[in-house]
C-alpha cells in the first residue's frame, strides 16, 4: 500500500469534482481501486502501489478540466476514466462480421452505430468527424463485410495526395512510392482486419485497390465498395469526378474532418460542398460524428477538445 497527495489550488472546486452527493467520488474510488479523501488543501490517494499512480494521473486530468469548464459532466468523467459514456452504448446487434475466425468489429458509441446503420441502408454516405472517431476504420470493416458476403466484387480505397508542407517531386521513388505515405492509413486499417497474406492476395488479384484520387479519373466501377478518405482535402471538381465513378451495384463512403483541411485558404473543400449539395438526395446519408465518438487513446479526446476551445476564440477559415 502507498499514499500520495495532490495539492489543490484556490481555483479548484472540490464539490464539482466529487459530484452531487459525492456520486463522482464514489465512481472514481470504485473504478480506480484507491481511497480518495480531502484533507485540508490536499487530495489524499491511498491504495495499492500499482493503482495509486494511475489514479493520480486521472485526477490531474480532471482538475484542470473542471477548472477550465467550470463544471464536470458525467460523460467527461467517463471519458477520462475510460469507461462507457452513459447513454452512449451501442446495441450489441450493431457488430460488423468479418467472417475471419469469428472476428467482428463493433461500434463503440451511439454515433458510430448510427454511422454503421447509415452504411447498411444507403448507397452513398458522407461521414464527418474529428480524428479517432472511427470514420475510416468502420467504413473499411463494412467493405470487408460486403466482400465476404459477395455483395460486391471489389474494394477501392482512395485518398487525395495533398502536399501538406511537402513536395511530392522531391520524395524518392516512382509515383506509387511517392504517394504511399498518403495511402498508408487505409492499408493499416485493412491489415488490421485481414491477414497480411490475404491482403497481398486480394491486391494481386485486383480485388482490393488502394490508390490516390487522381488515378480514379475516367473509370466506372460496378459492384464496388469505394471509400474516399480525407475527403476534406478534395476540391469540388475532384469530388464531382470521384462521386461520378459509381457504377451499378456500387456503394460509396466519403470520410473527412472538415476542420482539418490542407487545401490553400482560398480553395473551397469538396467535402463541405458535396454534403450541402447531396444531403437532400434520396439514397444519400450524412453522418456527423463528434468528440463523444473518439475511441483512440483517452488523451486524444482531450487534445481535440483543447484545440476546439482554442479555435472557438478565433475566426475559422471560410470554405
Amino acid at each position: 500500500m502507498t499514499t500520495q497527495q495532490i495539492p489543490l489550488s484556490p481555483e479548484d472546486d472540490i464539490r464539482l469534482l466529487f459530484g452531487p452527493q459525492d456520486v463522482y467520488l464514489r465512481q472514481m474510488r470504485e473504478h480506480l481501486g484507491v481511497g480518495i479523501i480531502l484533507r485540508g488543501e490536499n487530495l489524499i490517494l491511498d491504495g495499492p502501489e500499482d493503482k495509486v499512480p494511475h489514479a493520480r494521473e486521472v485526477l490531474e486530468q480532471l482538475l484542470p478540466l473542471v477548472r477550465r469548464k467550470g463544471v464536470l459532466k458525467e460523460e467527461d468523467l467517463a471519458k477520462v476514466l475510460g469507461i462507457p459514456v452513459p447513454g452512449n452504448d451501442p446495441s450489441p446487434e450493431a457488430k460488423i462480421d468479418l467472417f475471419e475466425k469469428a472476428r467482428s468489429v463493433r461500434p463503440r458509441t451511439k454515433g458510430q452505430e448510427h454511422y454503421v446503420d447509415a452504411m447498411r441502408q444507403h448507397e452513398l454516405v458522407f461521414c464527418t468527424g474529428p480524428a479517432g472517431c472511427g470514420k475510416t476504420y468502420l467504413a473499411v470493416a463494412m467493405a470487408v463485410n460486403a466482400l465476404r458476403r459477395q455483395q460486391i466484387r471489389k474494394i477501392v480505397l482512395v485518398r487525395p495526395a495533398v502536399e501538406a508542407g511537402e513536395k511530392l517531386g522531391f520524395l524518392p521513388g516512382d509515383m506509387m512510392q511517392k504517394v504511399n505515405p498518403y495511402l498508408r492509413p487505409l492499408l493499416d486499417a485493412m491489415s488490421d482486419m485481414l491477414t497480411f497474406e490475404q491482403v497481398q492476395r486480394y491486391m494481386q488479384e485486383d480485388v482490393i485497390e488502394i490508390l490516390p484520387l487522381a488515378f480514379m479519373r475516367g473509370r466506372t466501377l460496378n459492384q464496388t465498395f469505394i471509400i474516399l478518405d480525407e475527403g476534406q482535402n478534395t476540391t469540388p471538381t475532384q469530388m464531382l469526378m470521384f462521386l461520378t465513378r459509381m457504377g451499378e451495384g456500387s456503394r460509396i463512403v466519403v470520410t473527412g474532418d472538415v476542420t482539418q483541411t490542407d487545401l490553400p485558404p482560398s480553395m473551397k473543400s469538396g467535402l463541405i460542398d458535396a454534403v450541402t449539395r447531396c444531403r437532400p438526395i434520396q439514397g444519400v446519408a450524412v453522418v456527423e460524428l463528434t468528440g463523444m465518438d473518439i475511441v483512440r487513446h483517452r488523451l486524444v479526446r482531450e487534445i481535440v477538445e483543447a484545440y476546439d476551445d482554442d479555435s472557438s476564440k478565433s475566426p475559422r477559415r471560410k470554405h
